[in-house]
């Protein structure tokens, strides 16, 4: 498994309704078209309403390397910035959960 976990900041409460709507168009593509992506979720940070962040598990590095190329994901990348004040991405290794199954 190959996880990342990102925290988008929007810079102002507009922007951050234009970015929930395009994550919302690439999220619905994801679902139906990624069958590598185990797991793609979007949350609002409690007290931030600036802040989101994406918790993103994959089958393998491959998996994750077919969702970065998918034409709506690269649109979202190419558009997202016009939104935000910052991007931190943490890339993860998953060592133990539920709900998934962990290969060692």
């Amino acid at each position: 498994m190959f996880g990342l976990m990102v925290r988008f900041t929007c810079k102002d409460e507009e922007a951050a309704a234009a970015f929930d709507e395009l994550v919302a168009q690439t999220g619905a593509q994801i679902r139906a078209n990624e069958p590598g992506t185990v797991i793609y979720t979007v949350h609002r940070v409690d007290g931030q309403p600036l802040q989101r962040i994406f918790y993103e598990l994959y089958r393998d590095v491959d998996a994750f390397e077919t969702h970065e190329s998918q034409d709506y994901v690269r649109r979202f990348l190419d558009e997202r910035n016009q939104y935000l004040s910052a991007t931190e991405v943490d890339r993860l290794d998953l060592m133990s959960g539920k709900g998934v199954d962990v290969e060692h």
